[in-house]
C-alpha cells in the first residue's frame, strides 16, 4: 500500500520545481496521488478494510488542501499539475 523509495525518488525528480526540491506542493501532491491510487487498488480486493479507508480519506483531504493552496497562489500552476497527474476537477 505504501510506495517504495525508488518510486518516491522518481516522483520527486519528475515533479520537482528545482534540483533538490522535495517539499514543494507539486511533489507532495504527486506522492499523495500515488499513495491514493495504491489504496484504491487495495480496496478492490479488500472491500471491508475500514481502517485503511479512514487513512485514504485523510490522504484525499490532505491532497485537496495542498491543491487548494496551489490554486490560491497560481491558477496556471494548479491547472498544469492536475492535468499532469490526471486528477479530475
Amino acid at each position: 500500500m505504501s510506495i517504495t523509495a525508488d518510486r518516491k525518488n522518481e516522483l520527486v525528480k519528475e515533479y520537482a520545481t528545482k534540483s533538490g526540491d522535495t517539499g514543494s506542493p507539486e511533489v507532495q501532491v504527486a506522492i499523495l496521488t500515488e499513495r491514493i491510487s495504491n489504496l484504491t487498488e487495495h480496496f478492490k480486493s479488500h472491500a471491508k478494510d475500514n481502517h485503511s479507508r479512514r487513512g485514504l480519506l485523510k490522504l484525499v483531504s490532505q491532497r485537496r488542501s495542498l491543491l487548494d493552496y496551489v490554486k490560491s497562489k497560481d491558477v496556471e500552476r494548479y491547472q498544469t499539475l492536475i492535468q499532469r497527474l490526471g486528477i479530475r476537477r
